[in-house]
């Protein structure tokens, strides 16, 4: 078999490009400021406090690491259910919590980047959520709250149909929605930074999957997606910021 017309996107998946960069000309090397670790929220946007980081460590590890590998699967069926916000507050830090910062321009969270660069922001499409309004949100790791973008009782049904009409995902209780701001990591890496986000994307993912497992719920990866569509739902350029992964949440 001819593999002429996977080759651009073979090389994609290799380090290559690494020899052709001059890492003394990368913005971060030039002295230039280093883009936001937190995409800025506008003050007129309402804000929901999470419940604090000890009481979703708690129910973190009710499970521990080995059962959680052995249980995962993609689930794709979930209850009626909701979850509760400290539930959703848990998962949340598993996948983008931040542990620690470290100057103005690195923050170790609760999951590896390359650099610590941390270029995903993580959007959720909520349908049933104890004390949330259906609707839109956005995480905000450094402050602990979620920003309430919109409310919208057909939120989960646009989702399904952003995504080739994965009835699924209507269905679930929460859809996460993964952004990526490239610059953040490009700052670092400039043309490396490409193939390092997408496995940045992996990490968090698979956080989310065991996460879940401790909390008897699901999730279901999703990477088959209209990206206009999806970055339309969730209000991004689609240049500067767009939709890179999701996955479906909800109790088994």
């Amino acid at each position: 078999m001819s593999t002429k017309k996977y080759e651009a996107n073979r090389f994609f998946l290799k380090d290559t490009i690494r020899k052709q960069i001059d890492f003394s000309q990368t913005a971060q090397s030039l002295g230039k400021a280093a883009p936001p670790l937190q995409k800025p929220c506008p003050p007129e946007i309402p804000q929901v406090d999470l419940p604090d980081g000890a009481e979703a460590l708690a129910l973190l590890a009710v499970l521990s690491a080995g059962e959680a590998m052995i249980r995962r699967s993609s689930v794709r069926q979930y209850k009626a259910g909701s979850l509760s916000l400290g539930e959703l507050s848990a998962l949340l830090w598993a996948t983008q919590g931040v542990r620690e910062v470290v100057g103005c321009e690195t923050a170790l969270r609760a999951v590896p980047s390359a650099g610590a660069r941390h270029s995903l922001e993580t959007y959720l499409v909520v349908n049933r959520v104890e004390t949330l309004s259906a609707g839109l949100y956005r995480y905000l790791p450094f402050d602990g709250r979620l920003a309430k973008l919109r409310t919208d009782p057909r939120i989960g049904l646009k989702a399904a149909a952003a995504c080739f009409g994965q009835e699924f995902i209507a269905a679930s209780a929460v859809t996460f929605f993964w952004t990526v701001l490239p610059t953040r990591m490009e700052w670092r890496y400039d043309l490396a930074a490409h193939k390092v986000i997408a496995i940045d994307a992996g990490h968090v993912c698979q956080n989310l999957y065991l996460a879940c497992e401790a909390i008897g719920a699901g999730c279901c990866a999703i990477a088959a997606y209209d990206q206009a569509a999806c970055d339309e739902l969730l209000g991004v350029d689609g240049e500067e910021e767009f939709v890179l992964y999701l996955a479906p949440v909800g109790k088994r």
